[in-house]
């Protein structure tokens, strides 16, 4: 694995996970003490990203769409330049926004960057057979994922949308040389422009619930984060994953700085573990169920990872999503059951951490089975499905055909 983890992690949950999440929303509550911002009382659900959404819409109105893309299509480094050529309002938001928050730590966001290096082989399972499927069991995410342009070709979506996960993790995340910032913000835009294309979508109205009809709330992204973030860092604790606390410390800030680069408030954004476990309990878990379009989603995903040399069956994979996650989410997407594969799993996989981790002095029985899923499944990411290097992403014009 050591040439993997020279090359970092990259999130497939994360490129799968990042547009409108929830079901039937609970009913918000947090405060001031357990938040990054000082501020407390509104409703995430009823929060979007007003100015940039205004901008965008504009945009896509003046079919001037296929410049800004043309324009943002060299701009990729942190320290590049602002693009020349953009409308002067989205120039004018983007001189705004494109920076760290005052509140955002160096130090710390070097050690998480260090922290996804050295623990890359769990982050790739938890983050793509954890996160990423997850994702399809989340109905507003489904949906809207499903009935948006992207959902009608996963691989051209996974591929694009891997570079927010990767560019999250790298070394250099936010750090000038790297890219982190400016993937961020063209996410950013995406997101405004599908909050103005997926309502004028007949299919996604008739099976949406979102407030007022627009999707990806600012209680969404939050969401969002809670199926990465909060259940990755669950699992290394359930897996016992040796961590530091300050390395734990270190892995929230990361995630706390990329959803505020979303454009999430502060004053939603969870400040201790503690509390991003008791907010997810809220958002999060009660919300999840099957959908139409999650079980297709789901079957697009799988049928993507199974399409490289994976070393193992197909019931090894599906009996790995079933215990990242749940029997009861393997049975609402319909996974058939290998109950030999689901036997090694079980016992092999905590012996292949222990291993790993120098905790136990004798290579476990499906060792190798295990090294080989992980480093198929890792170059998989790390060549973003189909890029080594940067994968481009554009602006929507529409939604999926005939939605």
């Amino acid at each position: 694995m050591s040439d993997l983890r020279r090359r970092h992690m990259l999130s497939l949950g994360a490129a799968h996970g990042l547009v409108g999440v929830a079901g039937a929303v609970p009913a918000w509550a947090s405060t001031a003490a357990g938040t990054v911002g000082a501020a407390a009382g509104a409703d995430p659900w009823w929060v979007w990203d007003d100015e940039i959404d205004g901008i965008m819409a504009s945009v896509l109105r003046n079919g001037q769409v296929p410049a800004v893309n043309a324009a943002i299509r060299t701009w990729v480094n942190n320290n590049d330049p602002l693009p020349a050529g953009l409308p002067p309002a989205l120039s004018t938001w983007l001189g705004k926004v494109n920076g760290l928050p005052s509140w955002a730590d160096r130090s710390k966001l070097r050690l998480a960057a260090d922290f996804n290096r050295r623990k890359d082989t769990y982050l790739f399972m938890l983050y793509g057979l954890g996160s990423g499927i997850m994702s399809t069991v989340i109905p507003r995410e489904a949906k809207s994922v499903y009935w948006s342009a992207g959902g009608a070709d996963m691989k051209d979506r996974a591929a694009k949308t891997f570079t927010f996960g990767y560019d999250l993790s790298e070394l250099t995340a936010y750090e000038p040389s790297g890219q982190f910032l400016v993937t961020s913000n063209k996410t950013r835009l995406v997101h405004a422009a599908v909050r103005h294309l997926l309502p004028q979508s007949a299919r996604w109205r008739a099976v949406a619930d979102e407030q007022n009809g627009i999707p990806i709330s600012n209680g969404d992204i939050l969401v969002t984060f809670h199926s990465l973030g909060t259940y990755v860092h669950r699992k290394l604790v359930d897996w016992r994953v040796p961590m530091t606390a300050a390395e734990e410390e270190a892995f929230l800030h990361m995630w706390q700085v990329a959803i505020h680069m979303l454009g999430v408030r502060d004053e939603f954004i969870p400040k201790s573990w503690a509390e991003a476990e008791a907010q997810s309990g809220r958002v999060l878990t009660p919300i999840m169920a099957p959908s139409t379009e999650g079980r297709e989603l789901a079957k697009d995903l799988l049928g993507l990872t199974a399409q490289i040399d994976l070393g193992v069956t197909r019931g090894f994979l599906n009996e790995f999503v079933r215990y990242a996650l749940s029997h009861e989410v393997g049975d609402w997407l319909n996974l058939p059951r290998d109950y030999a594969a689901a036997a090694l799993i079980r016992t092999g996989w905590p012996a292949y951490i222990a291993f790993r981790e120098g905790l136990l002095p004798v290579m476990p029985v499906g060792f190798y089975t295990f090294d080989q899923f992980i480093r198929a499944i890792a170059m998989l990411f790390l060549n973003k499905g189909s890029s080594g290097t940067t994968t481009l992403i554009t602006i929507p014009t529409g939604n999926r055909p005939g939605a």
